[in-house]
């Protein structure tokens, strides 16, 4: 039986990586790298420079997980961190 957790390697702060993610997750964080005209790698060095504990794998499902939560409870994004890329990434704090 295949697994439903595929190991895929991206590269983040020039250097290369592997994240073992579920599809829906890689799929989500496609799509929330495109939402905010980000590349993916720039997404992913975010939530890994950005991560307390736990692995790059496990932070990027909590941070799909946070985003996909916040939209379906009406969260309104209010709060834009500037990234070093000169970009910002929104997260979702407040309740409209």
């Amino acid at each position: 039986m295949k697994s439903p957790v595929v190991k895929r390697s991206i590269v983040i702060a020039n250097h290369k990586t592997s994240v073992s993610l579920e599809d829906a997750f890689w799929k989500g964080l496609k799509d929330i790298a495109t939402d905010r005209d980000m590349t993916l790698s720039d997404l992913v060095a975010t939530i890994d420079t950005e991560r307390v504990h736990g692995n790059l794998s496990s932070a990027i499902r909590l941070f799909v997980l946070d985003h996909y939560r916040g939209q379906s409870l009406g969260v309104r994004q209010t709060e834009t961190r500037e990234l070093g890329s000169g970009r910002g990434i929104t997260s979702a704090l407040q309740a409209e």
